[in-house]
């Protein structure tokens, strides 16, 4: 095993964890929508984007258009732009591993790779692309898995879906209990509720989504002063 592997692998255990019971979630939500199981490695392998995927079961589920599944991606997934500005200068000698690198960057890999510099005496880019890939590997076997066992097993699937809900609501609790501010959360909390009175639980998701990055936006500045003085 190479060291830069084995490096990875050490690093990337504590992610493992999540990735493969994530996985194993989206693997069971798909096949309980009638997906073959096949469906779910596919999609991990080629989308691999997280919470958007338990979204796009619902979208593909539910017939969205092209344009209602393009603008639900750039909203949940903004974040990622804003991650790769900062790792312009960190990926810039990746040479042919960038592209990959820049596929496969999910929170946590950012955070892995932000955390600290890889031990001395490894291939730097190397260690990135391990790091990437073995992440990348724990998602899409957890979503085979759990799409296999979804598919064999007669389970009753009667309120599978609130598990994207479930992992939205641990997400928000998790941010809620370490950040400084709190403001961020009861924006996106009050113009969630605001905009599911006014446009109901069908349609509330987009315009919610919307509000939020423009009160965010128009906010940056107090919210900045806050952490500063905290």
């Amino acid at each position: 095993m190479r060291a830069e592997t084995r490096a990875a692998f050490i690093k990337t255990l504590p992610v493992s964890a999540s990735y493969l019971v994530l996985g194993f979630g989206f693997g069971v939500l798909l096949v309980s929508r009638g997906y073959p199981f096949y469906w779910a490695l596919i999609i991990s392998l080629t989308v691999y984007a997280g919470s958007m995927q338990f979204v796009l079961v619902d979208l593909l589920s539910g017939g969205a258009g092209l344009v209602t599944a393009a603008l639900m991606t750039l909203l949940i997934n903004a974040r990622h732009l804003f991650y790769g500005i900062s790792m312009l200068e960190k990926y810039r000698s990746a040479g042919r591993k960038k592209p990959y690198l820049i596929f496969a960057l999910t929170d946590e890999t950012y955070s892995l790779l932000c955390a600290q510099d890889p031990p001395a005496g490894l291939d730097r880019y190397r260690y990135y692309f391990e790091v990437s890939a073995l992440g990348h590997f724990y998602w899409a076997l957890g979503s085979l898995l759990g799409a296999l066992a979804g598919a064999a097993l007669p389970w009753d699937f009667q309120g599978v879906e609130f598990s994207m809900t479930a992992l939205f609501v641990v997400v928000f609790t998790e941010q809620w209990m370490s950040a400084q501010g709190r403001l961020p959360a009861l924006i996106g909390l009050g113009s969630s509720l605001a905009c599911l009175a006014a446009f109901g639980p069908g349609r509330f998701i987009l315009p919610s989504m919307g509000l939020i990055l423009l009160l965010l936006t128009a906010l940056r500045s107090r919210m900045s002063i806050g952490e500063t003085q905290a």
